[in-house]
């Protein structure tokens, strides 16, 4: 493996520089595109892959020029390790996800109940599943790509850790009934997929998560960062106020969300992850 880049502060500067006017212009213009090509495909459909594809090429530009890499090396190299990281991951994020809907359900705090307003489509829920792994893999890229691991070599794990997650959440605040305790949980959010990169050493068990959690929700009835998806026919709906339920925005706007995102923590200090060698991070992993 090539040995990580120089930790120089202009060095630095620059490849981080680079990647985010790369990301804030894909961000701006893919969505655009896709629309276009797709006619009108949707919010959710846009932002996702347009996500996707600013993040592909906002960390593959300085890769290539700086160290010679290829994607996969941010952490997305395929192999066995990073399969077993991958379903740790899903399972973690589906159970916490379950954790959060499930319990209010049994202890008749929230009920599940069939939607007139839709309806179960198969082929609606298997495309929804794809365009949310394409989003997660996105946002995981964008934000414990390239740029977080190059800051991480230079001021260490837990110095990136934070200001990465607390753009994570304000990136969120422009979502539809965003509460501030949905920004907070969003950086807690952040926090704990960065320590999951730092666990692993690759990006496949924070994309896990990411992917297990947004994909339960909707699955069970339930909002998502403030969208309604309504695809299996069922809607989740809450008698417990919205300091616990997060209302309209979803659990991620409640307390619920942010007692899970402690156990979350736990499972991943116990689970029996596969540390991998990172590429462009020379400190030890957490």
């Amino acid at each position: 493996m090539t040995p990580a880049p120089t930790n120089d502060r202009f060095g630095v500067l620059l490849r981080v520089g680079i990647f985010v006017v790369l990301a804030i212009l894909g961000l701006a213009i893919f969505p655009i595109l896709i629309n276009f090509a797709l006619g009108s495909g949707g919010y959710i459909i846009t932002s996702a892959l347009g996500t996707f594809a600013a993040a592909a090429v906002a960390n593959a530009v300085p890769l290539r020029i700086y160290e010679r890499g290829r994607l996969s090396d941010i952490g997305l190299g395929w192999n066995a390790d990073s399969r077993r990281n991958l379903v740790f991951g899903v399972l973690g994020g589906i159970g916490a996800a379950l954790c959060v809907l499930v319990l209010p359900i049994l202890t008749r705090s929230a009920e599940l109940e069939p939607d007139p307003a839709a309806k179960t489509e198969w082929a609606s829920l298997l495309f929804l599943s794809v365009i949310l792994l394409f989003g997660a893999v996105g946002e995981e890229m964008l934000f414990r790509g390239y740029a977080f691991q190059v800051l991480a070599n230079s001021i260490g794990p837990f110095a990136a850790i934070l200001p990465i997650s607390v753009l994570f959440g304000v990136a969120h605040m422009n979502n539809r009934n965003v509460t501030t305790l949905g920004v907070v949980n969003t950086m807690l959010w952040g926090v704990l997929l960065g320590y999951a990169f730092f666990r692993s050493g690759d990006l496949w068990l924070p994309i896990g998560l990411h992917f297990g959690w947004n994909w339960t929700l909707p699955l069970l009835g339930s909002n998502l960062s403030g969208f309604t998806m309504g695809v299996t026919g069922y809607g989740l709906h809450w008698k417990i106020g919205e300091l616990w339920s997060g209302g309209a925005y979803g659990p991620e706007g409640g307390l619920l969300t942010t007692a899970v995102v402690a156990v979350l923590f736990v499972f991943l200090l116990r689970a029996p992850i596969r540390t991998q060698e990172t590429f462009l991070v020379r400190e030890k992993i957490i």
